[in-house]
């Protein structure tokens, strides 16, 4: 059930990121950050009601609350380097943040298998092959893009961590809580700034589409985390990058070369050892 859920969050996330990416080309990246974590928090109150869980208390949702502001910057930098196209340096590094909760696992006793060892240097190469384009600017886009990827690893690394520690007492709460604070961090945000809010009419299913998908995938993996080792499960929702260059491929018409195919066909064979192990 881990691998099924980690795995539902990284088709999610693709989506959402696809999405995001391309709104992010049109709008302030701040504007598609803030309203689509609100749509996002709309649906998980009305989950949390329905749920009806006893409210943990604030300590036990601390860890939530620094999940979603660290997965707040986190998705800020990839979308930014999304917008910027900055994509073949971002995607790769920032697939690098299951480095974090990995290393937290093993700190405290828990080593993936050899099978799983081998699954995840399958992962990690597959989805930097896959997102590897050749560096078409020059170096002061190389310096962004490599910071912007820096930024995103420790922000979806951390995110994994905290969202695990939180959704021991409640996958509901652990969720609501990361929303909720990534939202009152976006819309600070926005008013210190003074960003619009107001996009045009025609971008508005889109942004509506990244805070479903987004939460979604939020949602899929603070259950991953429940079910099996924070490590592996961050591992397999870091093949989002994956869902976004073949919805790129399809809608888009972005050629996938010989070498991306091999490339994605490693990531998954990745997956599959993981999951496996």
């Amino acid at each position: 059930m881990a691998a099924l859920f980690a795995l539902s969050g990284a088709l999610l996330w693709g989506l959402g990121d696809f999405l995001g990416g391309i709104a992010s080309r049109r709008i302030s990246v701040l504007t598609v950050l803030a309203l689509s974590q609100a749509v996002g928090l709309a649906g998980l109150v009305l989950w949390i009601l329905i749920a009806n869980d006893p409210f943990p208390g604030a300590a036990e949702l601390l860890p939530g609350v620094v999940a979603g502001v660290a997965g707040l910057i986190g998705l800020g930098a990839l979308y930014r380097g999304l917008a910027v196209g900055a994509m073949g340096i971002v995607a790769p590094i920032s697939a690098a943040g299951p480095v974090v909760p990995l290393a937290i696992d093993i700190a405290h006793g828990t080593v993936p298998s050899p099978l799983q060892w081998l699954g995840v240097s399958l992962v990690l190469t597959g989805i930097a092959a896959l997102s590897l384009e050749p560096p078409a600017s020059g170096p002061r886009r190389l310096a962004e893009g490599a910071g912007l990827a820096i930024v995103a690893a420790l922000g979806f690394g951390v995110f994994f961590v905290g969202i695990d520690s939180a959704a021991d007492e409640s996958v509901p709460w652990a969720v609501g809580a990361a929303r909720s604070a990534a939202v009152v961090v976006a819309f600070a945000t926005v008013a210190v700034l003074s960003a619009p809010l107001r996009p045009p009419r025609s971008l508005i299913p889109m942004i509506v589409g990244v805070g479903v998908f987004d939460t979604g995938a939020n949602v899929s993996v603070a259950f991953a985390t429940t079910e099996g080792s924070v490590g592996i499960v961050a591992i397999l929702s870091a093949l989002y990058p994956v869902v976004t260059v073949v919805r790129a491929r399809v809608f888009l018409q972005e050629q996938l070369s010989r070498r991306r195919r091999l490339a994605a066909a490693s990531a998954l064979a990745g997956a599959a050892f993981v999951a496996a192990g």
